[in-house]
């Protein structure tokens, strides 16, 4: 099994940016503990982070036949991708939306997303916890499927 795992913009300063908002763990420390995680379960694990929407969606449409599930931090793309939300449309590959903060206790332009009605499962408002509660299911579900 392959899981695709991608971070939005900004999220590269995680442990720098607004530590009160998106606390101390850095994304790198995320990935490492993902493929901790992944490689005890025998799941290849590929991490990818760009600023840059078409990046983004090109990684998204190069995954397709590849990759069996997705957990993707959007970022402030969440609120205004189009692009993204078509390309996971287009590839139909079984996805989970992560956010750090609770989305919905923050300004009202961070309440919609364009992707969570389309996502297997959103996780937000957990830290960064989400991006492993995602992998556990996927594991689970992997397993149930066997």
């Amino acid at each position: 099994m392959k899981i695709l795992v991608i971070h939005g913009p900004n999220l590269n300063l995680l442990g720098i940016r607004e530590p009160d908002v998106y606390g101390s763990i850095t994304m790198e420390q995320i990935d490492r503990g993902l493929e901790k995680k992944a490689s005890k379960n025998d799941i290849d694990l590929e991490s990818f982070q760009s600023n840059a929407e078409h990046e983004i969606v090109s990684k998204l449409q190069e995954s397709m036949d590849k990759t069996d599930y997705i957990i993707i931090n959007p970022g402030a793309l969440t609120h205004t991708s189009i692009a993204i939300r078509d390309a996971l449309l287009g590839i139909d590959i079984p996805f989970y939306e992560i956010h750090i903060s609770n989305i919905f206790s923050r300004e009202e332009f961070r309440h919609k997303s364009f992707f969570s009605d389309i996502a297997a499962g959103v996780i937000c408002g957990l830290g960064t916890k989400g991006y492993e509660m995602a992998l556990n299911h996927i594991i689970e579900t992997y397993q149930d499927k066997k």
